[in-house]
């Protein structure tokens, strides 16, 4: 378990949970989802998140894929167990046993399958915080329906609790509130960017502790990430806009974000399939081509010199 530090730097990938043909977790497979992460210089891994397809997991299944990635990783990377639930006192347990489990980190989603007056999140929230006291915990907040948490909410909540050492949101335009909540946390709490790292570059020069994408271009993304960070604005952009049609196109949909994933790490030669549990998205033949395009397009950035990222060969 870690101190309660700022430890989360950099490209925090969320892992995708892999499955057997019969649809259950193919633990072998999340072991090299592990090593791929490892061999990619990422130093922190989420699951089970959305994009690990956490609502299909029971809540067995969520503890599991995190102490397979716990006792594989064997402190070779950190890891960050999401431990959602609309339920408090679910999630309370949940993340308990992750923290049981040797998870360095516990994240929680704000839950908005309903709309919440902040008092509710409060309590929620709180709660949830004090009762894993010794472990620093990452609050994410992605809001269809309105807005995120407000940066009074954000001070408060960690004026009264020590523990919260990360936020990560989910939402465009969101410079000036960045700017606002480390302004008013005088920078206690490390923001992270999420969808998929797309508004990274606009974020980085604001002072953003990191990014959390999927795992299959979380290397490429931390290249332009330090890129960014040491002013080789251009060297980012260029990389960036290289990979940015796969995201971007990838994340209309979470359901076809699982299958876009999944198939870039199968031409990684990381995974044997990209099955994803049912209900999932079956894509029509032009999307698979078009995705192969596009993962093709990620996979040609690898295997160029210019970028200083090794190639397919190399990673895992």
């Amino acid at each position: 378990m870690s101190e309660l530090t700022n430890e989360l730097f950099g490209v925090v990938p969320i892992v995708p949970t892999p499955f057997t043909e019969n649809e259950e977790i193919d633990e072998n497979a999340l072991r090299n989802l592990i090593d791929f992460a490892i061999a990619g210089g990422i130093k922190a891994v989420c699951l089970p998140a959305y994009a690990s397809e956490f609502y299909k997991l029971t809540d067995e299944e969520k503890l599991q894929v995190v102490r397979v990635a716990v006792e594989h990783a064997a402190g070779r990377i950190k890891i960050v167990a999401q431990s959602n639930h609309p339920s408090l006192k679910v999630a309370i347990r949940l993340a308990q046993a992750n923290v049981a489990a040797g998870a360095d980190v516990v994240s929680l989603a704000v839950p908005r399958i309903f709309s919440l007056p902040e008092s509710s999140l409060k309590q929620y929230l709180s709660e949830f915080l004090q009762s894993i006291p010794n472990t620093p915990v990452l609050i994410q907040d992605f809001n269809p329906g309105g807005a995120s948490i407000s940066v009074e909410f954000i001070k408060e909540l960690m004026d009264e609790n020590p523990n919260f050492k990360y936020l990560k949101l989910e939402e465009p335009l969101c410079a000036p509130k960045f700017e606002s909540i480390i302004k008013a946390t005088k920078g206690k709490v490390g923001l992270f960017e999420g969808w998929g790292g797309l508004y990274m570059l606009e974020l980085v020069p604001i002072g953003i502790q990191g990014v959390m994408p999927g795992l299959a271009v979380a290397d490429i993304l931390q290249r332009v990430f330090d890129l960014r960070r040491n002013g080789e604005d251009g060297k980012a952009f260029d990389l960036f806009e290289k990979v940015m049609p796969q995201i971007f196109f990838s994340l209309q949909n979470m359901e076809l974000f699982h299958y876009a994933e999944k198939e870039l790490l199968i031409a990684r030669g990381v995974l044997s399939n990209s099955i994803a549990r049912k209900a999932a998205y079956i894509p029509d033949a032009s999307s698979v081509s078009y995705i192969k395009e596009l993962n093709q397009r990620v996979i040609d950035v690898l295997n160029d010199e210019t970028y200083a990222i090794r190639p397919v060969a190399e990673a895992v």
